[in-house]
């Protein structure tokens, strides 16, 4: 199989048009082409007046293999490819079944390998199944109080299920692949195989989540919802067990081996593995705010002459400065027409994340606007003190919305004039229960407020209208990341325990949906090959 490279389409081509460019690449005639399928597909939209697709496309030719070696020569921008295909590596007997802890993309993805390798893997999730979830979550927007094991960080699929479903990482990692191709084996749309910024949509990812745990659970796997881990059992720095707690019962399960998938938010089990002599460290974080634009205006910014083509999905971006505090700001979690949503899991305490569905047809645009954060701002050396720092933030958010997980938003004219509003413009906030008009300055430090100010002009100067003053700032995104780090060796184990592997976000080894996956993945292998290096 040939993979031509910079191939320019039109926004309306079809199956004949790809043909023909790859024919025309090539230099043969399109009926010497057996098959051409897009591998990788991004929009071009630097000339605003002539907007086209850029795409790698796979071709078979007539003739086979030697055609095809031919065709290779006569074209620079063409190579001979192989078919990927995933390999778990050579699985040892063991006498515990592996356990997984978290159910978010790290855990899941761990387990499915596991279970296709036929290890029997047991998911221990402190959440609910994700049908039971969606019903929690929806209850709380719609202003009930906030339930503690069931919101958008915890439960099935993590926090990433109630997101933009984004499948873009900065990794190169062959994983990758497999990753995308469960998501479509399970459910997902085709077009994220070719996409080169590829989602799923909340409402697909939901499904998509569900089918995984079942494949899971028809290779022998098992699934505890509504229980959580409490404790570590070990003998002579070797993993033996957990303790867990399941509806006030708590019980032990014996294992040597933990692949530890928590997320970022767990924050009473970064606490309890503390205790517990797991080695952390502190590591750089970002907080922010959610910044919501009318979708339409971004659609003009990126695509201008093209702004209302139907080939073209909602537009996105992607922004990132270096400001002359030292400070980085960048944009995070773009959800094209999307809504900010409420993302607490402690209650007193106000967190929002951004979700758009796969249609991408909301009103507004929305984005996580963060400064990074550094362990020389926590203000302590304790290994928490980030945690305590977004704890912080997180409280005062809560009380400046009125007490009632009520987000405080601002206009953005009225935070660059240090002003607090005092009425909304074009921009109507997506955020649920409610909001509450505020002055965020109040609510972050000084260097915080100092740099999403400047960043938001530095970013209107690459996106036109960025700094629209209609724009609403929502308070607080405080759980973009992990503010800790679990030291783990060569092996992704634990240095302070054999046979327990910290991955994933919560980690502090990842930072979305694939990365997360990748890692999880990564950990099974690394688990699999140590079982049998210790034979």
């Amino acid at each position: 199989m040939l993979r031509i490279n910079d191939i320019t389409l039109p926004l309306d081509y079809d199956q004949e048009t790809v043909k023909k460019a790859a024919a025309k690449k090539l230099n043969i005639s399109v009926s010497e082409i057996e098959s051409a399928e897009i591998y990788k597909r991004s929009t071009d939209a630097r000339k605003k007046n002539a907007v086209c697709f850029r795409s790698s496309v796979d071709v078979t030719i007539y003739g086979g293999a030697k055609s095809e070696s031919r065709a290779e020569k006569r074209c620079k921008s063409a190579n001979i490819v192989k078919e990927y295909q995933y390999t778990f590596p050579k699985c040892a007997p063991s006498k515990t079944r592996p356990v997984i802890v978290g159910s978010g993309p790290c855990g899941l993805f761990a387990a499915l390998v596991l279970a296709q390798a036929g290890q029997r893997p047991i998911i221990v999730e402190r959440g609910r199944d994700v049908d039971r979830r969606t019903s929690d979550i929806a209850r709380f927007w719609s202003g009930s109080d906030l339930d503690e094991i069931s919101n958008v960080q915890f439960g099935e699929g993590g926090a990433g299920t109630f997101s933009d479903g984004k499948l873009t990482t900065g990794t190169k990692d062959i994983r990758i692949r497999k990753v995308l191709e469960e998501f479509v084996a399970h459910g997902a749309p085709k077009e994220i195989l070719y996409l080169a910024k590829p989602h799923i949509g909340t409402d697909m990812l939901k499904n998509t989540i569900k089918n995984i745990r079942n494949d899971i659970l028809s290779l022998g796997g098992e699934v505890f919802f509504e229980t959580q881990m409490t404790g570590i059992k070990s003998r002579d720095g070797v993993l033996t067990g957990i303790e867990v707690i399941s509806k006030g019962e708590k019980r032990i399960i014996e294992t040597n081996t933990v692949l530890l998938a928590i997320g970022h938010s767990a924050r009473d089990t970064f606490e309890m593995l503390l205790q517990s002599g797991i080695v952390m460290q502190q590591k750089p974080f970002a907080m922010g705010v959610r910044i919501e634009h009318l979708q339409k205006n971004i659609n003009i910014a990126q695509y201008g002459d093209f702004c209302s083509s139907p080939y073209l999905s909602a537009a996105d971006y992607k922004l990132a400065a270096h400001l002359k505090n030292g400070r980085g700001v960048y944009t995070f979690c773009m959800c094209p027409g999307g809504t900010v949503v409420a993302a607490a899991s402690e209650k007193n305490h106000l967190v929002t994340n951004g979700m758009s569905e796969f249609a991408r047809d909301g009103v507004n645009a929305n984005s996580a606007l963060l400064v990074g954060i550094n362990p020389s701002d926590f203000g302590s050396e304790e290994i928490l003190a980030g945690v305590k720092l977004q704890r912080k933030l997180e409280s005062k958010a809560f009380i400046a919305g009125g007490q009632n997980y009520y987000a405080p938003v601002q206009r953005v004219c009225d935070f660059l004039n240090g002003t607090k509003s005092a009425a909304l413009g074009s921009v109507i906030p997506s955020y649920q229960p409610g909001t509450e008009l505020s002055a965020l300055n109040e609510i972050f430090p000084d260097f915080m407020t100092e740099s999403i100010g400047e960043g938001i002009k530095i970013f209107d100067t690459k996106l036109h209208g960025f700094a629209d003053g209609d724009a609403v700032l929502t308070a607080v995104e405080s759980r973009s990341s992990s503010p800790v780090r679990m030291i783990r060796d060569e092996t992704m184990q634990s240095v302070s325990l054999k046979g327990l592997y910290p991955c994933g976000e919560g980690a502090g080894y990842a930072g979305g949906i694939m990365s997360a996956a990748v890692d999880g993945i990564k950990a099974a292998e690394r688990r699999s090959a140590s079982a049998v290096n210790s034979r």
